[in-house]
C-alpha cells in the first residue's frame, strides 16, 4: 500500500498529518505537484514534480496508483480513476470515495461545472478548518487499519 497525494491543492495541515502517518506506519507517501515545495527528509516520503500543465499531477497519480493504494485528492475525476483501479480515494475533508458513491459525485461535479460554464455563480467550498482535519485523520486511520489487517 502506498499513499499518493494530489499535492498542489492539498492543505498544509493535511500534508503534515500525512508526513506523521508515513513515519509512524512506515507507509510510502508520494506527493505529486507541478510546483516544488519542501518535504521532510524520510525514507518513506517522496516528491514527484510534474510539468506545469492541466491535469499533469492527476495523470501521473492515475498512472502510478495500484490496487489498495490510497489517493488523497479533492479532484473527483482523479478519485474516479483511483476507485476504478480498485484503490481508495479520500478527500482532504475526510470524505471517502467508493464504488458506491463516486459516480454520483462525478455527475454532481459535472452538473455544477455546466452551471458555472453557463455563467451561474455556484460558490465554492467553505474554508478548511480543524474539524475537516480531524475528519480526515480519523478516516485515514480507519482506512489504514482496514488495509493492514
Amino acid at each position: 500500500m502506498k499513499i499518493y497525494v494530489d499535492a498542489d491543492a492539498c492543505p498544509k495541515a493535511i500534508k503534515e498529518v500525512l508526513y506523521k502517518v508515513a513515519e509512524r506506519k512506515k507507509i510510502e507517501l508520494i506527493l505529486v505537484a507541478d510546483q516544488y515545495f519542501k518535504v521532510p527528509y524520510s525514507q518513506y516520503i517522496q516528491f514527484i514534480r510534474v510539468k506545469s500543465n492541466l491535469d499533469a499531477a492527476d495523470n501521473k497519480i492515475a498512472e502510478l496508483v495500484e490496487v489498495n493504494d490510497i489517493v488523497i485528492t479533492a479532484d473527483i475525476p482523479l478519485a474516479d480513476k483511483a476507485v476504478t483501479k480498485k484503490a481508495f480515494a479520500l478527500n482532504p475533508r475526510g470524505e471517502l470515495y467508493t464504488e458506491r458513491n463516486i459516480k454520483e459525485r462525478l455527475a454532481i461535479r459535472d452538473m455544477m461545472q455546466e452551471f458555472r460554464d453557463n455563467g451561474m455563480e455556484t460558490g465554492g467550498p467553505p474554508p478548511f478548518n480543524d474539524r475537516n482535519r480531524q475528519n480526515f485523520t480519523n478516516q485515514l486511520n480507519s482506512l489504514i487499519c482496514k488495509l493492514t489487517k
